[in-house]
């Protein structure tokens, strides 16, 4: 007689998958399992398990802390504004509102207190007090990523579209595209490994050619004043010229093409008409391409072995474009700020020891263009760093505060050492490809040698104070860099 709800391999006693394998990042890390809750109908419930018996978090890492009281500074817990939410998520009740704006100049502070405060993950509200779920914990980050089985891309499953009002200002930074991004497994390799074949076509030297060109461009451009402000002038066009020519885009106006790249990271007002305009432009290109093939990226999208349809195409350069772009941009501007505000790096400007290398290994540590991550949607009812994640909510990656977890980086100030396990570039299947990490390290490394081979007594023009970050809670840059010198 056949039991009527049979037990397979690989589950537990409700028939939920447990985590496969230890997770690893450049090292050993403690194998992470997932518990497996009892089933369930009920939305919401109280932190134990719905018989009223805790059952142990997978997370080795430190407790949670108490749930009450409220984080100060930038943002606080913030009772929710509608009765239903305590309800559906009673954990939000002392959620920590992320700022749309950002953490400002205290971001270190700010997301200390969030993880003394709340643990390793911890609720939050989006803007117009959506909830989700931060998670600040290395291991827990890595965890998620490296588990798909337990957390997927697929937005569809998110068990808060019934509160995102209209016009939401995070629609381009929540809601997916039909990209490689929003996909998990072998529909996600297949348009992955197409990305990175064709990524993978372009050599070092050619790119740093490529890119020292267009460096050597843009100092020309703006050297006889003997001012310039970094960003606009040099930071954001660079990466821009260089993926235009790799992808065969048009160069007509790069500067528009950079700004709405930026948008559609940082989010907020705009995004919405950024996405249109470059999906109609990738677009024209694409069907170009299709039509009269060329020695560029799209040409060889289009040909490749994989088969991809013209949209796919379309969605997918634009996904690399945008996890590019901006990231590549605000990597070279928090390079050039740390080296021209730092002693150990501005000292290095005169034969001192600290390198850029050094430099843009500090910066992928402690200031990464991407601070926190739309990451993960939750497949399946799962207990993770002490707190009851249910099936459809909604995990943001704490990528900056991930970096500064004292298991991971016990001593946060100094030199990098080679340590490399940052997770500024993801983790997981999910992770951004090598090609486009050695694309990215490419252009900034050669941006920033051929700036300060250019002009050797570059300065900033302002105190370093007065350096303000960009207003997002997702991408870190610096808003301008002003600078002086003498021209060459």
């Amino acid at each position: 007689m056949t039991h009527p709800n049979p037990r397979q391999l690989g589950t537990c006693a409700s028939g939920m998958p447990r985590a496969l394998g230890a997770v690893r990042q450049l090292g050993t890390l403690r194998q992470y399992g997932a518990s497996c809750p009892a089933p369930t109908t009920r939305r919401g419930g109280p932190e134990d398990t719905p018989s009223g018996e805790p059952v142990p978090g997978p997370s080795s890492g430190p407790p949670s802390g108490p749930r009450g009281g409220s984080v100060r500074g930038a943002a606080g817990a913030h009772p929710p504004v509608r009765p239903d939410l305590d309800a559906r998520w009673p954990a939000h009740a002392t959620a920590v509102r992320l700022p749309a704006d950002g953490p400002g100049d205290d971001r270190a502070a700010f997301y200390r207190r969030i993880r003394d405060e709340h643990g390793p993950v911890a609720p939050v509200l989006l803007e117009g007090d959506v909830p989700a779920w931060l998670v600040l914990g290395y291991r827990e980050v890595v965890y998620v990523a490296g588990t798909p089985a337990l957390f997927g891309r697929d937005c569809r499953i998110w068990n808060a579209w019934d509160l995102v009002p209209p016009a939401w200002p995070l629609q381009s930074v929540v809601g997916q595209r039909p990209s490689l991004r929003a996909l998990d497994g072998p529909a996600h390799a297949r348009r992955l490994g197409a990305v990175g074949d064709v990524l993978g076509m372009f050599e070092p030297h050619g790119l740093r050619a490529q890119a020292a060109s267009g460096a050597d461009a843009l100092i020309d451009a703006m050297a006889g004043d003997g001012r310039a402000e970094l960003m606009t002038q040099y930071a954001s066009p660079l990466p821009a010229m260089v993926a235009a020519g790799m992808w065969g885009l048009p160069d007509t106006d790069l500067t528009a093409l950079a700004r709405d790249l930026t948008l559609l990271v940082s989010g907020g007002t705009g995004a919405r008409d950024a996405r249109r305009r470059a999906h109609a432009m990738l677009t024209r290109v694409v069907r170009r391409r299709r039509a009269q093939p060329g020695d560029d990226a799209v040409s060889a999208l289009l040909t490749h072995p994989a088969g991809l349809r013209d949209d796919e195409v379309v969605e997918d350069v634009m996904a690399t474009l945008i996890a590019g772009q901006a990231p590549t941009a605000d990597w070279i501007g928090n390079t050039l700020r740390l080296m021209l505000t730092d002693p150990r790096f501005a000292t290095d400007l005169a034969g001192g020891r600290l390198s850029a290398g050094d430099a843009m290994a500090e910066v992928l540590w402690a200031d990464p263009p991407i601070q926190n991550l739309v990451a993960r949607w939750a497949r399946r009812d799962v207990r993770l760093g002490g707190r009851w994640i249910r099936a459809g909510d909604l995990l943001i990656f704490g990528l900056s505060a991930a970096n500064s977890d004292p298991w991971a980086r016990p001593q946060p100030s100094g030199r990098p050492s080679g340590n490399h396990a940052h997770l500024a570039f993801g983790h997981g299947e999910h992770r951004c490809p090598f090609p486009a990490q050695m694309t990215a390290e490419t252009i900034a490394t050669t941006a920033i040698e051929v700036l300060l081979d250019r002009l050797p007594d570059l300065e900033l023009a302002v105190e370093p104070r007065d350096l303000r970050w960009r207003p997002s809670v997702w991408a870190r840059g610096v808003a301008a860099l002003p600078v002086r010198f003498t021209p060459p």
